[in-house]
């Protein structure tokens, strides 16, 4: 919702649910079923089985945490609290670590 600028009302009409569910989701009242979690999945770009795992129906999924750029991952956090996501500073470092690859002289 907050990366597309949604409201939940406006989500629960893309999603075609009702506005109470998206509220019980959001308040931790309810889980989305599998084939909510399906178009949840489609809607955000996000991974099934990630979103699967975040609502709990399958087991936590470790999330992969590189520790090659934590000045970068602090510095945007502290700089940029309302405008950089977790997924766009996730992006930002895969970039900066497909740069570095690029210019490693162990790649040529």
């Amino acid at each position: 919702m907050r990366r597309r600028k949604r409201l939940p009302s406006q989500l629960a009409t893309d999603l075609g649910v009702s506005h109470a569910t998206v509220s019980r989701w959001l308040s931790s009242e309810d889980v989305s079923s599998t084939r909510s979690c399906r178009k949840l999945a489609e809607y955000s770009g996000v991974p099934l089985q990630k979103v699967l795992s975040i609502v709990g129906h399958l087991p936590k999924i470790e999330e992969e945490v590189c520790h090659d750029w934590p000045e970068f991952r602090e510095y945007a956090q502290g700089k940029y609290p309302k405008e950089l996501d977790e997924d766009l500073i996730t992006m930002i470092e895969d970039l900066i670590e497909r740069r570095r690859k690029r210019h490693d002289p162990k790649n040529s």
